[in-house]
């Protein structure tokens, strides 16, 4: 509608939002003018789901609210009055929901009313329909095994409901898709690999406890400490690609020299040093690529040797020192974490096998410290950490005393890299030549004045800007986008990204066309069936190209949230499934494979490097239990310092990483380019571009109709977008007519 406020032209949104003007200025939300609720990041219309309920045969009446009887912890609660004397079956009638509606518009639990609650006007008494009883029945049978009893403790943590018999459904009880995932993080910490296509297949305590209790059988008893660690993990290495590709972008400095990350984490005060130290030996024999040498290799230069756990020095004191911090503040003891990472990272030796330090800020009894912990880059990535910090904790809990504390991991690095180079030469991997040639078909125009000089453009000459995306943007960028679209994160920020470059060269007057970006995942396929490298530490760390064309869409309306907005997530995201395999094939072909290196050796490489770091949370949490100091472990930080001498390996690198703040999630984005290759307007200009599209993709998916399927999503089926979208549009009347019925 038009604008009242602005120049001629000028438009509003009618949003259905209500609100008022204080007196201070503030615009204050005061509610929805329609009946629409927010679960889980999507505005759901109750109405809706009401008709597909009132549609089923056996329902009479139906209504639909969305409760909050835990606190932060709110659901979509069915009540229907049924259609005949013979009851309702709330199974059935969430599966029927379920053939209509998205998993997020499906209840949570459906109750039956001999009659809906009125007011006195004759209206649906909403505040009068009961709380929904989500403990299992009563009636329902008990746990019987060890296993069972496991997975039922598992199902009441996660649920946090009182009672859950063997044959519950985790879904039916309440769970969604995302509380799937922390029953698997939960499983994870007792040793059952569960997944989260597990609990959606299972959902039982009985069929998940036929999972977990193989498991811990194989791994010798609930504690899993009877596993053995994999025989591959000591010997020879040789460099995995992304190990090459880096060596090759920055020289072999970052091989050789000081590249490292680190994570401080915050520690109970009063810790003993005389734990830590064998707490840290725990970890390394756990994990053996951390006492990892590099040395000279016969045919590329260098490989990494993994000694045996025998050979592992069994005192590790000068890997841990403490530093006395009493009396310091947080900022204070941000700027000494900082001093003594960097200084931490200088006492890294990769030929001598030191490729972890330990620094301990001691504050005194009572008061919580820091303690940093520096890894170099050889030996740890960003998803290593996520093993590392918790193990650590628990290794210092159990006391320090002898013998073994952890699992073993139940897949060696060296033994990963070891079948990804055999698969170098794999004829389905060469299959794949010609798709990532046609990706590197065609050179861009300089993103900067002039092309990289590895002799100036080092890390020691970087700059950077940052943005950060608001909180109920962000939830909605983790949550409601990429659901409204059937994607993942990694399709809408970089549809976003695209967009913005786009929109940034036109504004400099340079040629409009596909933007090449270097992606970087974590590289954690399963190269064989069975094989799970989530809880191993290692560079597993992926980096392939993409071509991404966002078309000719209008930059303004995907910043409004318009219609090409939702075109741009979904040309970007078919885009990137055009990606070969898993991706780790464009790094063998380049790096492993001698006949096809020289192929792509001569391509033009992405300009602008793009990694994703995920949600940083509180990563470590060290098991409760007796002795003083063994009480929370709570990651603060990631980063990492390399040499200054080390040439950058794009112009641009462009970081996500999402960390919790009091009011929520938050979104930073981070641009780093060399000094003098960008200016800093400019760089600050394509920062607060690709946050405004992403602002633009947020608004744009809580549109009604908006979002929807791609061809990708059907495999099996030779389809275009615009079929998608007729099909869609079909099942949509479909679905609203039968309803209406």
């Amino acid at each position: 509608m038009a604008c009242p406020f602005g120049p001629p032209g000028a438009r509003m949104y009618r949003t259905g939002d209500l609100g008022r003007w204080t007196p201070d200025g503030e615009l204050v939300f005061a509610g929805r003018a329609d009946a629409q609720v927010k679960i889980r990041g999507f505005r759901v219309e109750p109405g809706e789901i009401e008709a597909v309920l009132a549609g089923h045969a056996a329902v009479g009446q139906a209504v639909v609210v969305a409760r909050e009887d835990q606190p932060g912890r709110k659901s979509l609660v069915g009540y229907v009055v049924a259609a005949t004397p013979a009851s309702v079956d709330p199974a059935a009638l969430r599966a029927h929901a379920a053939t209509l509606l998205p998993e997020y518009m499906v209840p949570a639990a459906i109750v039956e009313l001999e009659r809906l609650p009125l007011t006195a006007s004759g209206k649906v008494d909403r505040a009068a329909l009961p709380a929904p009883d989500v403990a299992g029945s009563p009636a329902a049978r008990p746990p019987g095994t060890v296993a069972e009893e496991l997975v039922c403790a598992l199902f009441t943590d996660v649920l946090g409901v009182a009672r859950v018999g063997a044959e519950d459904s985790f879904f039916d009880l309440g769970g969604d898709s995302i509380m799937s995932m922390q029953l698997v993080a939960r499983a994870r910490r007792i040793g059952a690999m569960l997944t989260a296509r597990d609990v959606f297949e299972r959902k039982t305590p009985a069929r998940l406890a036929a999972l977990v209790g193989a498991q811990l059988a194989a791994d010798g008893g609930a504690d899993g400490r009877a596993g053995e660690a994999d025989e591959a993990a000591a010997g020879t290495v040789p460099l995995t690609p992304v190990m090459r590709w880096m060596a090759e972008r920055a020289g072999p400095r970052a091989l050789t020299g000081q590249f490292s990350q680190w994570a401080v984490i915050e520690v109970p005060g009063g810790l003993e040093l005389g734990r830590l130290v064998p707490a840290m030996a725990d970890v390394l024999a756990c994990h053996a690529v951390l006492s990892a040498r590099l040395v000279a290799g016969a045919d590329d230069g260098w490989q990494l040797d993994i000694p045996s756990e025998g050979s592992v020095p069994a005192a590790v004191t000068d890997l841990v020192r403490r530093r006395d911090a009493t009396g310091m503040d947080d900022a204070g003891l941000r700027e000494l974490a900082a001093a003594q990472a960097r200084a931490a990272t200088q006492r890294l030796d990769p030929a001598a096998g030191v490729m972890v330090q330990v620094v301990w800020l001691d504050r005194g009894p009572g008061v919580s410290g820091r303690l940093v912990v520096v890894a170099h880059h050889l030996v740890t990535d960003g998803v290593s950490w996520q093993v590392l910090v918790p193990d650590l904790a628990a290794a210092y809990a159990a006391g320090g005393g002898p013998g073994r504390r952890l699992v073993p991991e139940r897949a060696s690095f060296r033994g990963w890299a070891l079948r990804l180079a055999a698969q170098a030469a794999d004829p389905a991997r060469t299959r794949e030549l010609a798709s990532w040639v046609s990706v590197l078909n065609e050179a861009e125009p300089w993103l900067g004045a002039r092309p990289l000089d590895p002799a100036r453009d080092t890390t020691g000459n970087v700059r950077e800007v940052s943005v950060t995306v608001p909180a109920p943007v962000t939830s909605a960028l983790l949550s409601s986008v990429p659901a409204a679209f059937h994607g993942g994160v990694n399709d809408v920020l970089l549809a976003g990204l695209a967009a913005a470059v786009s929109e940034w060269r036109s504004r400099r007057g340079q040629p409009d066309g596909p933007v090449l970006v270097d992606m970087e995942g974590h590289g954690r396929e399963s190269l064989r069936p069975g094989l799970d490298v989530s809880q191993t530490v290692g560079w597993f760390t992926s980096v392939h190209p993409v071509r991404l064309d966002t078309g000719a869409q209008e930059a303004a309306e995907v910043r409004a949230g318009g219609p090409a907005a939702g075109r741009v997530v979904k040309r970007v995201k078919e885009q990137l499934r055009e990606v070969p395999g898993d991706g780790l094939g464009y790094g063998l072909l380049r790096y492993l494979n001698p006949g096809t290196r020289s192929v792509l050796a001569g391509r033009p490489v992405p300009q602008i490097g793009f990694n994703y770091l995920g949600r940083l949370t509180a990563a470590g949490r060290a098991p409760a239990g007796g002795s003083a100091g063994a009480g929370a472990w709570r990651q603060l930080e990631l980063d990492g310092e390399a040499d200054a001498a080390m040439a950058v390996a794009h112009p641009l690198e462009v970081t996500g990483v999402v960390r919790d703040g009091p009011d929520g999630p938050v979104l930073a984005l981070t641009l780093t380019w060399p000094d003098g290759l960008l200016d800093a307007a400019d760089a600050g200009d394509l920062a607060g571009g690709w946050r405004d599209m992403l602002h633009g993709l947020a608004e744009h998916a809580a549109r009604p109709g908006a979002g929807g399927h791609t061809p990708s999503d059907f495999p099996l089926l030779a389809l275009a977008q615009d079929q998608v979208e007729a099909l869609e549009a079909e099942l949509t009347d479909s679905a609203r007519k039968k309803g209406s019925r």
